[in-house]
């Protein structure tokens, strides 16, 4: 995607983003739109997440899970974290925030759309740099923890992929939370 091509969208999506229901990002494939809007349990899962992350690292990060983005903009991707790790300092920008300076991206994967989470981000967040990719599945209780990125012939990837289940105690960067209480995904809707 040419330069140009990805500012022109990202101007477009950010034009949009109080008109239309979901969640937009670009990837370098185009853009990715979550239709539904995140569920009680999805929103559960990333304010427990957040507050168990804040209780065991430093008082200069912050687990934030709100705006703005985190962007690549010469890789052309655009992502939105459900939870991200970073320095409360690096988090003082005018724009969006930059990669390098992440610690850490979690996501709780979305039922409408999981493939973005388990596949789309594995590689975009290792192409961004960011260190240290969490996945937590409400539809399964598991997860997933992806460190070592190293470069491919396809681009950086992430080397280590740990698995986890809920109940288990899992390390995300140098911090240790527990997964017990997270709420599932009901299995009938």
């Amino acid at each position: 995607m040419r330069p140009n091509h990805y500012r022109a969208l990202r101007d477009a999506l950010r034009s949009m983003e109080d008109t239309l229901p979901g969640k937009f990002e670009i990837t370098w494939e185009g853009i990715v739109h979550d239709l539904i809007s995140p569920n009680g349990h999805h929103e559960l899962t990333r304010l427990l997440l957040r507050k168990h992350l804040e209780k065991v690292m430093p008082d200069e990060l912050l687990a934030h899970n709100g705006t703005p983005d985190v962007e690549d903009e010469p890789g052309n991707i655009l992502r939105h974290p459900d939870v991200t790790v970073i320095a409360w300092e690096d988090l003082d920008t005018e724009g969006s925030i930059d990669p390098r300076t992440v610690l850490a991206a979690i996501e709780i994967v979305s039922r409408s759309n999981p493939d973005n989470d388990w596949v789309g981000k594995v590689r975009d967040y290792a192409l961004m740099g960011i260190p240290v990719y969490a996945v937590f599945d409400p539809r399964t209780g598991t997860g997933a923890v992806f460190t070592d990125i190293h470069p491919t012939p396809a681009g950086p990837r992430y080397a280590t992929r740990k698995d986890f289940v809920y109940g288990e105690n899992v390390t995300i960067a140098d911090w240790t939370i527990p997964t017990q209480g997270l709420p599932l995904y009901d299995r009938t809707t």
